[in-house]
C-alpha cells in the first residue's frame, strides 16, 4: 500500500460517522449491508449516510453492489488489511515490550498489569 493511500484512508476514516459506518460494515461481514439499514443502524439521515459511504468508497475501504433496487455496501477486507500491515509494518523494529495487536476483552500484557492485592490477615 502506497502512502498516498494510507493518507487517503486514514483521512476517510477520521471522521465520526465514516467511522461508525466502517466499523458497522467491518462487522456485518462480506455480505455488508443494505444502504438503508445501514442508515437506520446509525441513526443517520440516508442522503448523509450516501455522501460518507462516497468518500469511503473514494478512499478504497468500501465496496458496493447493487441487488435489486438496493445498494449493498461491504468493508474492502482486503485493503483493511492492507492498512493495518502497512501500520504494523515496523513493529518491533525496537523493543518488543506492547508489540503484539490489543483485542478488546483481552487482559493486557502482565508488566502493564497491576499486582493482585493480597487479602489482609
Amino acid at each position: 500500500m502506497e502512502s498516498s493511500d494510507v493518507v487517503a484512508a486514514l483521512g476517510a476514516l477520521a471522521q465520526e460517522t465514516r467511522l461508525a459506518a466502517f466499523r458497522a460494515l467491518v462487522e456485518a461481514g462480506p455480505a455488508g449491508l443494505p444502504a438503508g439499514q445501514l442508515a437506520e443502524r446509525l441513526g443517520v439521515a440516508p442522503p448523509t449516510l450516501s455522501f460518507h459511504l462516497a468518500t469511503l468508497t473514494q478512499a478504497g475501504l468500501v465496496g458496493s453492489t447493487r441487488d435489486g433496487r438496493s445498494i449493498v455496501y461491504a468493508a474492502d477486507f482486503s485493503a483493511m488489511n492492507a492498512l493495518l500491515a502497512f501500520l504494523t509494518d515496523n513493529c518491533c523494529a525496537g523493543p518488543r515490550s506492547g508489540c503484539a495487536p490489543a483485542k478488546s476483552g483481552c487482559a493486557p500484557p502482565r508488566a502493564a498489569r497491576r499486582p493482585a492485592r493480597r487479602p489482609r490477615d
